[in-house]
């Protein structure tokens, strides 16, 4: 009788843990030939993701897929591209009196293999963009795309297939259960996209292999807005922020916090922001399994002051719906957003920069934005996470990286220093040594 054989997520990681011993870790000039290989595949595919994406969503903006998803993992390849020689280099590091003549680096090098959970937001942009930065640090990759953009997700598949070949990424398909197997795997990392419920479990999961995680979840982003912002460009970027993949967007504005501002005058102003940029309105809908809850589809719709126990005030949005709530002044604003959740950024419209320092140390957040939205994400060099219910662990440009890679301790020991007076056996010259290094404060301050 013939043995079963395994998961398809247990024989991803074993193609790839063969191909790592057999092979051995990915070089620099072969991570770059990898990147470079990928980013012209990328632009080969874009139309197919285009199409693939308008079908999942039953109707999706063509410029948001390229502008918002092949843009975005186009530039992050180059950029990777572009640094990976600078980011892999020993780091130099000083080792202080005691150790000196000895020399100490940091030295990056690749985990194994990183395993990549995306979400059905962005199928294309978040499965890819982690994959860039693990090729970047020199690991394989098994990625799980979203089952819910199925289309999308065997066009990824189809595409790292002909570009990269199954030895360097593993794309396994697959629902639910799929899914809970994939987090269950020993694997070196793990890149999990998504919300902060299964943000949990992954954790749980990955935790009974001692598997790192980096967590990138969500929560209600705010908006506030106070009486000396420009109130026509505020109302701009924070409708375009929600209104881009109808507000499907996990840094997109959340909701609306009015510090010191009437509701009666800047709803208008928002009002007149969605009709200027969005008049035959959004070019994206839904996507279909979402559809049945509390979102209205194809129009951006605003809600003043929904009362306490709305899901619009306890849930994130996750779509083309804007609450907008009238507060006194900032220390109310501050004083509700400290008593929530993270979230993963903070949008702040002002000129009074007192007011964003106080935003800035007083309120977590993963990122705080002033006089904009979302495009913090877009910046290749900002590390883009969450903290708290948000997420944890950072990605994108050298904090990708670094949190792919392992930091390696280096040292060269001299053949002696001064913390070899520490060595036994132990006598006068050590207790007059830890003496000096540990002296008595309380009983230097008895005696003045």
């Amino acid at each position: 009788m013939n043995a079963p054989l395994p998961d398809p997520c247990a024989r991803a990681l074993a193609i790839l843990r063969l191909s790592e011993r057999s092979q051995g870790p990915l070089g620099i000039p072969e991570r770059k030939d990898l990147l470079a290989r990928l980013e012209r595949e990328v632009l080969a595919y874009k139309e197919r993701i285009v199409q693939a994406a308008n079908a999942d969503f039953q109707g999706r903006s063509r410029e948001e897929t390229l502008f918002g998803e092949v843009l975005g993992v186009v530039s992050m390849l180059r950029h990777a591209r572009q640094n990976l020689g600078r980011w892999a280099k020993p780091r130099r590091v000083p080792v202080g009196l005691p150790f000196w003549p000895a020399r100490a680096w940091i030295v990056p090098q690749p985990l194994g293999v990183v395993g990549v959970m995306a979400p059905w937001n962005y199928p294309f942009l978040l499965s890819l963009a982690p994959v860039a930065g693990a090729l970047a640090a020199g690991n394989r990759v098994m990625l799980k795309p979203s089952e819910h953009t199925p289309r999308t997700a065997l066009e990824i598949q189809r595409l790292l297939e002909d570009c990269l070949g199954p030895t360097i990424v593993q794309t396994v398909l697959g629902g639910p259960e799929t899914a809970r197997a994939f987090a269950q795997q020993k694997m070196d990392h793990l890149i999990f996209t998504g919300s902060t419920a299964r943000g949990r479990e992954v954790a749980v999961a990955a935790a009974a292999n001692l598997v790192p995680v980096t967590l990138e979840l969500g929560g209600k982003c705010p908006a506030v807005v106070l009486p000396d912002a420009d109130l026509e460009a505020a109302a701009s970027a924070i409708v375009t922020g929600k209104g881009l993949n109808a507000g499907q967007t996990c840094i997109a504005p959340d909701h609306v916090l009015l510090a010191g501002v009437p509701a009666e005058r800047f709803v208008p102003i928002l009002e007149a922001a969605i009709r200027r940029h969005f008049p035959a309105g959004l070019g994206t809908r839904v996507v279909p399994h979402r559809r049945a809850q509390h979102l209205q589809d194809g129009a951006l719709t605003i809600v003043v002051d929904p009362p306490a126990d709305s899901p619009l005030v306890r849930e994130e949005i996750f779509g083309p719906t804007l609450p907008v709530h009238e507060l006194g002044d900032l220390d109310r604003v501050i004083d509700r957003l400290r008593k929530q959740d993270a979230p993963l950024a903070t949008y702040l419209f002002t000129r009074d920069r007192a007011a964003e320092g106080r935003f800035l140390h007083e309120v977590p957040a993963g990122a705080l934005v002033v006089g904009g939205t979302i495009l913090h994400a877009a910046m290749a060099d900002l590390p883009f996470g969450g903290v708290g219910a948000s997420g944890m662990g950072r990605y994108h440009g050298q904090a990708g990286f670094d949190a792919l890679s392992n930091l390696k301790a280096h040292v060269r020991a001299p053949r002696f220093s001064l913390a070899a007076l520490g060595q036994p056996p132990y006598g006068t010259t050590t207790a007059r040594l830890l003496a000096r290094l540990l002296p008595d404060k309380a009983k230097r301050n008895e005696t003045g």
